[in-house]
């Protein structure tokens, strides 16, 4: 079980491709996903929704808090990490919901 002090974030991207099916976020996130997760403590998950084959949410999950703000400031000043956003989002209709969790698993006697 985590400690009381460090607790997983978890960053929820709920997003709609401009295809059915997704395959060119796919084929993206493939090449994107080694530069996301470089530095430790990021993994990042895709689910898409079976009802509507163009509506995807990107799981980002971070071990800790310390994570999470390291990714948060290379997503405002690292070039390449811009870059990768910039070209994200042009795979993308409307807008992006964004949510942020902190896992509470522990609190409820189950394991991460």
């Amino acid at each position: 079980m985590q400690s009381a002090t460090k607790k997983k974030i978890v960053l929820h991207l709920r997003i709609t491709t401009r295809e059915i099916g997704g395959e060119t976020l796919r084929s993206f996130l493939r090449m994107a996903v080694p530069f996301y997760q470089a530095p430790q403590g990021i993994a990042v998950r895709l689910l898409r929704n079976r009802a509507d084959p163009t509506r995807f949410v990107e799981v980002i999950e971070y071990d800790d808090e310390e994570a999470f703000e390291h990714d948060a400031a290379r997503v405002r000043s690292d070039p390449e990490m811009r870059r990768l956003l910039e070209r994200w989002r042009s795979l993308l209709v409307g807008g992006i919901e964004v949510e942020v969790f902190e896992d509470e698993t522990d609190r409820i006697g189950g394991e991460d």
